[in-house]
């Protein structure tokens, strides 16, 4: 047995200004170290022959431009045609890729795989839970599953179960139905997330679903709001050889997710910039995290917005950290000037111009980290410790912060750009916050300028009314 590896996988926001370009995908290649990082389980296959062609990943951002997109998909094709026949492909996938002035980026991707391996090899897809999935990839595909945590801490058993899934269907000679629902509902992750109510009950009803027999799979994919693309909606998929079993696993979930439709809501405090800073200027806790979470570059939002440090410097509190600002020139004038030296600076704002503008900054160069890709500095103004990168940085790990000297627990408050907390931000916080801040992000879904999702769907139209149609494919 002969199974293909590939993939690509980002997630686009059509309102961020900062398109994804080639050099920001990291390559997997069959060989590479990071390449048995992404599929450590493929030891367990003694008895199959996986072939790596191209692995692709890209930190969220705009959308994707077509000649990076096209570069890589014609990467993989090259090496399907070269490597194959496949009896199996299996795709490592993000599932909210947008392509500048196309449609359904993945649709186009699978579609051209199939082309390429033919209609009696199957196709299996570990995708994101906020993934956009449409009837054109239920077409090209035979096996989806995905995600069924928020924040992800399941990456790696998703890609394993997809893995399952497919040498299971191919070795039973199977090759399963897909049930498909589409419910009228955009929502942002930060409402979503499967660690409190009712997200957490809702994904708990995805196991009790799955048989391995009528019902091999099921997923809940809640979707990626802030694509302006008529795919952008929730879904619900199950899959088996059984048509009647998956129709009703699609639909009992489908159910379950509209019903809670209008309960979904933030799992920390959401305010204003100023109230979140206030609030936790008065806290006795600390550290206490605020999410910056309109410019969240880990969900497409360009990260150089400006407005949440210019009302923080405003307010001055005592001990913040702000992590963090992507300028590479205000890093570059920050290491001329050498740690210790005053600098004014106009950061940020430099990108993102719909929402930001450059702000005016007067510090003291309190640290340095060279580095050949991203020098990061930290720029101290009054009590406000300004983390500046070279690149778009997220900041989701403790030890990004040791590489700084910066203990967190030791601060009064720490702000990263992110909207619910992941779980080290987690368990570092004592107590957190998410700020409705601007950007690219916003989590005022309602009031961003849509003008190609399909109509109607919740919460931009709140009364109206569905009842859930199946298609099987």
């Amino acid at each position: 047995m002969k199974i293909a590896i590939g993939g690509i996988a980002t997630e686009s926001c059509t309102f961020s200004v900062f398109n994804t370009q080639l050099d920001d995908f990291r390559i997997a290649r069959q060989g590479d170290a990071w390449f048995e990082e992404l599929y450590p389980f493929l030891k367990d296959y003694d008895d199959i022959e996986f072939v790596g062609t191209i692995t692709a990943k890209a930190m969220p951002g705009g959308s994707v431009e077509p000649s990076a997109y096209e570069y890589i998909k014609n990467d993989l094709l090259q090496s399907l045609r070269d490597k194959g026949p496949f009896d199996g492909v299996f795709l490592d996938m993000h599932g909210a890729m947008n392509v500048a002035d196309r449609d359904d980026a993945e649709g186009d991707w699978m579609t051209a795989i199939r082309e390429v391996v033919g209609e009696d090899c199957l196709i299996s897809a570990s995708y994101d839970l906020h993934g956009n999935v449409s009837e054109r990839i239920m077409n090209a595909l035979d096996i989806i599953t995905g995600f069924r945590t928020a924040p992800h801490v399941d990456y790696l058993e998703t890609r394993e179960r997809a893995m399952a899934l497919l040498v299971h269907c191919l070795k039973a000679g199977i090759r399963p139905k897909k049930a498909f629902v589409k419910i009228p509902v955009g929502l942002p992750g930060e409402k979503t997330s499967t660690e409190w109510e009712p997200g957490m009950q809702i994904y708990n009803e995805i196991l009790p679903q799955i048989d391995g027999e009528l019902v091999l799979d099921a997923t809940i994919q809640v979707g990626y709001v802030w694509a302006d693309e008529p795919r952008m909606t929730s879904r619900t998929i199950a899959i088996s050889t059984d048509a009647k079993a998956i129709t009703e696993s699609a639909i009992h979930l489908a159910d379950t997710f509209w019903n809670y439709r209008a309960d979904f809501d933030f799992g920390v405090p959401a305010m204003s910039v100023d109230e979140c800073v206030k609030s936790a200027m008065q806290d006795t806790v600390k550290p206490v995290l605020i999410s910056d979470s309109g410019d969240n570059p880990t969900a497409g939002g360009v990260g150089d917005v400006t407005y949440f440090l210019s009302r923080a410097l405003e307010l001055q509190p005592q001990d913040m950290i702000y992590a963090s600002i992507p300028d590479a020139d205000a890093v570059r004038a920050c290491v001329d000037a050498g740690i210790g030296a005053e600098v004014s600076l106009s950061i940020g704002g430099k990108w993102d111009t719909r929402n930001s503008e450059p702000l005016a900054v007067t510090g003291v160069v309190d640290f340095i980290k060279p580095d050949a890709d991203n020098t990061q500095v930290i720029l101290k103004a009054d009590g406000v410790r300004i983390i500046l990168t070279s690149k778009r940085t997220p900041f989701h790990y403790r030890q990004q912060f040791l590489d700084l000297e910066i203990i967190p627990e030791d601060h009064d408050i720490v702000v990263v750009k992110i909207g619910y907390l992941v779980p080290e931000l987690k368990a570092m916080a004592q107590k957190a916050y998410l700020a409705l801040s601007r950007g690219a992000v916003n989590q005022d879904i309602v009031a961003l300028p849509y003008e190609r999702i399909q109509r109607p769907c919740f919460p931009f139209d709140v009364d109206m009314t569905w009842s859930p149609e199946v298609s099987i494919h």
